[in-house]
């Protein structure tokens, strides 16, 4: 199906139509100024996507054609075009107008000599003009939930439809027509009962509220409450209308309600007894009562019973939603409110101490003073992608200017973001216990912690984790911090991937310990061993033993039956515990105090070269605690202990 090249494309790929296709258009094809009118919006005008109906959508398995073009016939309006729905709004004004005329005119029929009939003709003209456009309106099938655009389609659904029986008997001008066969004017009761067929339009007004109701441009309060208040606008007319209508077509006027007060209200004016009616009818719903306004015959009585009752219908439903929207906007507070008074009665009962007591008070009250903020049930329901986008757009900052992520590559920022979490510790609370298993570190992106007065930009944690020890420190905020949480296992999975990668955080860490004070350096094992065997390393591999190295590397590969050359091994550096004795001699155990944290080498003379630098002596054999011999470097895990004698 061919389409012109400046013909717009629907906003919505998965509205999509059922029938049969469209004629192709040619490029210099001529348009009606009216085509114009009912052609599709582009994707640019749309300014909210949430004003698009979340009924229209594919049920699951239906299979979709043609999702780029969901409607290509001309004259055919979509229902979520803006200017169609310009064009309900309009309507639904002249149906409030119409509402109000229709009672207006049965109880008032004076009110025909006035300009009031002229109006309604207008108003009628707008609906006439509705009732030709639905013809042109594609509608949503229930069955498969995608949009139908055929004319016939369209057309055989609004004629068989009660609607259009409605639509087309609360349009017509009855009263003109009347006039217009018997030359008379259309007055009398007949006249004011067929007005009432108008009500008819109220519904456009209920399916306005429904829609603003989702709508998020809106507020859902305050479209609440202009609903409820129109309701009981419209019913106080009603009833005020209904009462007056009572009394003027009571055979004694005297004896009624209105003509107690006022003998000849009806050569009065109409407003004045619409006064009248409004009054009380306020003062009945409200249940005031003053009583100088008040049934006086039997069927204004009868009325009035039934008034009353529905009214109390009424005032429930009013109370009830407006106690709901309250109830709704104090909920959180709420339960708030109930989780503190759990955790009193939890540390009354097991008699905690007041210091724990306060931190769970203070945790409690921060979790709900920044849910707004971190949102976690919104963020938890979005796809990854749009979580890792919001957390790169947030974050990415911070932990490119983290040491750990120094000269880090753009993919893998990517990749570290998506899996970060934000949290917030208020003061004087516990990140880190001292010996606790090291799962997470954190980077603080606001406030401090007391380790050595780190502040936004600094690490916690990551000793532990790059070490895989119990976590050497406590780590206390100082005062409201908001931290984000990087797992242990993301991020070790993320840096094995790549060497390269993994040997540039060992370097930022080394680069980081050294700079440590002493008192720091104290707490942490092994780190004086660490840095000394570091130094060592790079000492074996920038000076003389480099050189033999070199040599006996040759040496293997020309040895074409015992190739011992080790290859390079990627991810990141292993370390382990070296010690200068068989492993049945001395203590074997792990943690064993005469043994040796080193960085493992690249390969095996590099480990003897090593282990001859720091034990005082050259071994020649590599065994496990288990007596196993060790010939590749590979086989090796984090912390094991090897026996080079």
């Amino acid at each position: 199906m061919s389409m012109t090249t400046s013909e717009a494309r629907s906003p919505v790929p998965l509205l999509l139509r059922r029938g049969r296709s469209s004629t192709a258009l040619g490029t210099s094809e001529e348009r009606s100024p009216l085509s114009l009118l009912f052609r599709r919006r582009s994707s640019k005008d749309v300014g909210n996507i949430t004003s698009v109906s979340s009924s229209l959508l594919p049920a699951f398995g239906t299979v979709i054609e043609n999702d780029n073009n969901p409607s290509s016939k001309s004259f055919i309006v979509l229902p979520y075009d803006r200017r169609y729905r310009l064009w309900e709004l309009l309507l639904v004004i002249l149906v409030g107008y119409s509402a109000w005329a229709s009672l207006f005119e049965l109880a008032f029929e004076k009110a025909a000599d006035g300009a009031i009939p002229t109006i309604d003709l207008v108003v009628d003209f707008f609906f006439a003009v509705d009732i030709v456009l639905t013809f042109f309106v594609a509608y949503l099938d229930t069955s498969t939930y995608l949009i139908v655009d055929d004319h016939k389609l369209i057309a055989r659904r609004y004629l068989k439809s009660v609607a259009f029986v409605m639509d087309v008997l609360s349009t017509l001008p009855i009263q003109f027509i009347y006039k217009a066969i018997t030359g008379n004017i259309g007055r009398g009761q007949a006249f004011g009962f067929l007005n009432l067929l108008r009500l008819w339009r109220l519904r456009r007004v209920a399916e306005l509220f429904k829609r603003l109701e989702k709508d998020t441009l809106f507020n859902y309060f305050v479209v609440r409450v202009i609903k409820l208040l129109c309701v009981s606008i419209f019913w106080v007319h009603t009833a005020g209308c209904i009462l007056f209508w009572i009394a003027y077509h009571y055979p004694r006027p005297v004896d009624t309600w209105i003509g107690s007060q006022v003998e000849d209200f009806k050569e009065r004016s109409i407003w004045l007894g619409y006064t009248y009616s409004m009054y009380w009818s306020i003062v009945t719903l409200t249940t005031v009562g003053y009583g100088d306004l008040h049934a006086v015959n039997t069927r204004e009585k009868t009325f009035n019973m039934f008034y009353m009752l529905f009214n109390i219908g009424l005032a429930a439903y009013i109370i009830g939603n407006m106690t709901n929207l309250v109830v709704h906007s104090a909920l959180r507070t709420f339960t708030m409110r109930s989780a503190i008074n759990h955790i009193l009665r939890y540390t009354n009962k097991n008699k905690l101490p007041d210091m724990m007591r306060e931190q769970m008070l203070a945790h409690v009250q921060l979790k709900f003073k920044t849910a707004e903020l971190k949102q976690e049930e919104v963020l938890q329901d979005l796809p990854k992608a749009i979580r890792s986008s919001i957390n790169e757009h947030l974050f990415r900052s911070v932990i490119e200017n983290a040491y750990l992520f120094k000269g880090f590559p753009d993919g893998l920022i990517i990749q570290l973001v998506s899996h970060i979490k934000a949290e917030y510790f208020p003061p004087k609370m516990e990140i880190i216990l001292q010996n606790e298993i090291p799962t997470d570190f954190y980077i603080i992106v606001s406030g401090g912690v007391v380790l050595a007065k780190l502040g936004p930009g600094d690490m916690v944690g990551e000793i532990g984790v790059v070490f895989n020890i119990p976590q050497p420190f406590t780590v206390r905020t100082r005062r409201l911090s908001q931290v984000i949480r990087i797992s242990h296992h993301k991020f070790k999975e993320m840096v094995q991937s790549d060497a390269d990668d993994a040997k540039m955080i060992i370097t930022n860490f080394m680069a980081y310990l050294k700079e440590l004070n002493d008192e720091l350096k104290k707490e942490i094992p092994f780190l004086r061993d660490l840095l000394a065997n570091a130094d060592a390393q790079e000492m074996v591999q920038t000076g003389e033993s480099q050189q033999s190295y070199n040599e006996e590397m040759v040496t293997f590969s020309k040895d074409e039956n015992e190739n011992k050359q080790e290859p390079k091994r990627e991810g990141v550096p292993k370390r382990v515990i070296i010690h200068g004795h068989p492993p049945n001699q001395g203590n074997n155990k792990n943690g064993d105090s005469s043994g040796r944290l080193i960085i493992l080498p690249d390969s095996l003379p590099l480990l003897f070269d090593l282990a001859e630098k720091k034990l005082g002596k050259r071994g020649s054999t590599i065994v496990m605690v288990d007596g196993a011999h060790v010939e590749q470097l590979d086989v090796l895990r984090e912390n094991d202990h090897l026996y080079i004698f």
